[in-house]
């Protein structure tokens, strides 16, 4: 993250378990040489997929997809987009409404995701 010498911001831990309590699935994308190079968490429901990519803790970037998107971490098309600090984003994406955009977007069961090069990991829907 941004700062090596800052504790870890106790309401920014909170909305990462509240994350995970609605069915996000983490992941950990790696340069050629095997680092970290952000923390990514997706959610595919219903129709949508919400992707938060964690970069920093001033470069957050999060979204809600159609479920047939290709490529959920390069979108072609977006239904909802936040960009900026961890806190802020983090609270708007788990303020967004499970419906919105719902009804722009074809029912799935999952969605694939590149991980390490090479790999692809299949996280599914959650009901």
């Amino acid at each position: 993250m941004c700062s090596a010498e800052r504790k870890p911001d106790g309401a920014v831990e909170t909305r990462l378990m509240d994350l995970i309590d609605r069915g996000y699935r983490f992941i950990h994308p790696c340069d050629d040489d095997g680092n970290v190079v952000a923390v990514v968490g997706i959610r595919a429901h219903g129709s949508v997929i919400d992707v938060v990519r964690l970069n920093a803790e001033d470069d957050v970037v999060a979204s809600r997809v159609p479920g047939d998107e290709e490529n959920v971490l390069a979108p072609r098309k977006m239904l909802w987009r936040r960009r900026g600090a961890v806190g802020e984003v983090l609270n708007d994406l788990l303020a967004l409404d499970d419906q919105y955009g719902a009804d722009r977007a074809r029912p799935r069961g999952g969605c694939w995701v590149t991980g390490r090069p090479g790999q692809s990991k299949w996280v599914a829907a959650v009901h």
